[in-house]
């Protein structure tokens, strides 16, 4: 596979970001003192049951107000060379069981996990699954349950760039910060530290920093759309940028976690690249979309379903193209412009064992291939 690329899927893409991930090293005890916010906990109802949620915008006081009491403070140890560093970050209640849900990078390697409520009371967690692939983590909590508010979960794909949106965590271990923003964009792929990239992620201009990861972004009536992850950003501190992985994922994944302690990702095994104007100028295509195959894993599901890689090599002005592999047109009939366009119907709409129609270009003809995705390997191939 091409060292350029991000490996998603199964599939090499190119793009590239630097991402600060936004969890904080915690300093000696001494020089930080959590903080104790009272509050009149106010209930939000999880998808799925019987409390209704919010129908109406609320204003950010009424937001914060509804969603402070669900948001906690996730303190970490972990073990390394014979030293035990603590971390810190943010995570919120997802069922009235004790389920948190946070990020992967927060509580992956932990040696103890405490939990702290906005009220003061903490307790040691459990780390019952995580899943790096979309850097989404569960914890569980035996609190009293008069503690357990969980948050609500949206529908992220009805989001709209500039739509208001707000995030709650404990940046700098400032506990039950609230800063807004708007939706930047959508449908970002963000790189997840595990060889493959999150697809479908959300961007915001809301002040994300680190010790807010894990912590929940919300629409104006109180839902939660995404859980945030990570800034870009080259001094590490927040400049404009934020990510945050959609709540449809979150749906996804963690009742995945709660059962089985993972979730297995489908998987087509493929590396490649856009289309972009000068690929379709060398390609002689009329439109510069869609992605070019340049490498099939072998054993995958695209091996065993016939599609071919890129095996000759070309050169335009000075750069070398590796072309002659097939070049996906669509996916069950959903046109493929890029990269990401494969990877959210896969996260979306795609689970280990089903069926895949790729649309193909290969030697000026358009044919079908079925594709039977399979499981996802650990780490890049």
């Amino acid at each position: 596979m091409e060292k350029s690329g991000v490996i998603v899927g199964g599939i090499a893409g190119a793009v590239i970001v630097l991402i600060i991930f936004a969890v904080m090293l915690v300093p000696p005890p001494s020089t930080i003192k959590p903080e104790i916010i009272v509050t009149n906990g106010h209930d939000v109802s999880v998808v799925g049951a019987t409390t209704p949620t919010y129908s109406k915008n609320l204003s950010l006081i009424e937001i914060f107000e509804k969603s402070e009491s669900g948001v906690l403070r996730v303190n970490v140890q972990r073990t390394v060379e014979g030293l035990t560093p603590e971390g810190v970050g943010s995570g919120f209640v997802f069922d009235k069981k004790g389920h948190v849900i946070t990020n992967a990078h927060v509580v992956q390697g932990a040696t103890k996990v405490v939990v702290t409520f906005l009220d003061g009371r903490s307790y040691n967690a459990e780390i019952i699954g995580f899943d790096n692939f979309t850097d989404i983590a569960v914890i569980k909590v035996n609190a009293d349950l008069a503690l357990l508010h969980p948050l609500a979960l949206g529908d992220s794909s009805n989001l709209r760039v500039g739509e208001p949106i707000a995030a709650i965590g404990n940046p700098f271990g400032l506990s039950g910060s609230m800063t807004s923003g708007i939706v930047s964009q959508l449908g970002r792929l963000l790189p997840s530290g595990a060889g493959y990239s999150i697809p479908d992620v959300i961007q915001t201009d809301a002040a994300i920093n680190p010790g807010n990861s894990g912590g929940p972004l919300l629409n104006m009536r109180g839902e939660v759309v995404g859980i945030n992850t990570a800034i870009q950003s080259a001094t590490g501190e927040f400049t404009g940028v934020g990510f945050a992985v959609p709540s449809q994922t979150l749906a996804k994944i963690v009742p995945s976690l709660i059962q089985n302690g993972e979730y297995k990702h489908p998987w087509i095994g493929i590396s490649g690249r856009d289309i972009d104007p000068d690929l379709a100028q060398v390609l002689e295509l009329k439109d510069a979309v869609g992605f070019l195959v340049v490498t099939v894993v072998p054993d995958s599901p695209a091996s065993k379903a016939g599609l071919k890689g890129s095996e000759n090599n070309i050169e335009r002005g000075g750069v070398q193209y590796l072309i002659g592999g097939d070049i996906i047109l669509a996916v069950d009939g959903v046109e493929v412009r890029k990269i990401s366009d494969i990877l959210i119907h896969l996260q979306r709409a795609k689970s280990v064992g089903d069926e895949l129609v790729l649309e193909i270009l290969r030697d000026n003809r358009t044919t079908n291939f079925t594709i039977i995705l399979g499981e996802r390997p650990n780490g890049e191939e």
